[in-house]
């Protein structure tokens, strides 16, 4: 057994960098759209809060199965051509937005109302106030959740499998197709998962316990 690890673990360990590069993509780009839909579901303006619910109880409300097969079957429909990879990235990418908008909105609204009027008050430009008023605040307020969310979509990613995207489970299901040996090959893939996941928990409250500091 121990053998059959140690001989394909440089892969799994390969697929299993392409699973963070897949999902790390995905949060980062995720974040700035992110805060964007969360002002938007607290806009004033009808018409934009109605459009960032709407598009919030889309990606929230259906699998994320299969919002990645429609994604990686409608772009070639409509003669946009990429490969896999990209299309379990957008796919990932427009699903976090939703979560990650409402994970900011809790953030924001445990901040003091009143701040942006103030800020306002004394010239500071709306769009400049939530920058460098709002947001540090927010994120300072949201670090465990967004560890969560980065973790979600961790185990999230292994579905891009279903698309031929080459990641851990993928490579998994590939070494067992070859070796019949199911057991082994999944107990090393969870272990994998589970020292990613503590270990972007670890980093999660190494941060949130810097922001305290500077707080």
């Amino acid at each position: 057994m121990f053998a059959l690890i140690q001989n394909n673990l440089p892969i799994m360990l390969w697929g299993a960098g392409m699973t963070i590069l897949v999902s790390g993509v995905a949060i980062i780009l995720g974040m700035p759209l992110g805060l964007v839909l969360c002002f938007g579901v607290t806009s004033k303006k009808t018409w934009l809060r109605y459009f960032s619910r709407i598009y919030q109880s889309v990606w929230r409300g259906t699998p994320i199965l299969v919002q990645l097969l429609i994604i990686y079957y409608l772009l070639p429909l409509i003669g946009i051509n990429v490969a896999p990879i990209l299309a379990a990235i957008l796919a990932l990418t427009l699903n976090t937005i939703a979560f990650q908008a409402e994970i900011f909105r809790g953030g924001l609204l445990a901040i003091p109302p009143g701040q942006l009027e103030a800020a306002r008050m004394v010239g500071i430009r709306k769009w400049a106030g939530r920058q460098h008023i709002l947001v540090p605040q927010i994120l300072r307020l949201v670090i465990p959740s967004l560890v969560n969310e980065t973790i979600s979509i961790l185990k999230n990613s292994s579905l891009v499998s279903v698309i031929a995207v080459t990641e851990l489970m993928r490579v998994s299901q590939q070494i067992v197709a070859t070796t019949y040996r199911p057991f082994e090959i999944y107990i090393t893939a969870a272990v994998i998962y589970i020292v990613i996941n503590f270990l972007l928990s670890l980093i999660g409250r190494m941060a949130e316990q810097r922001l305290a500091r500077r707080a």
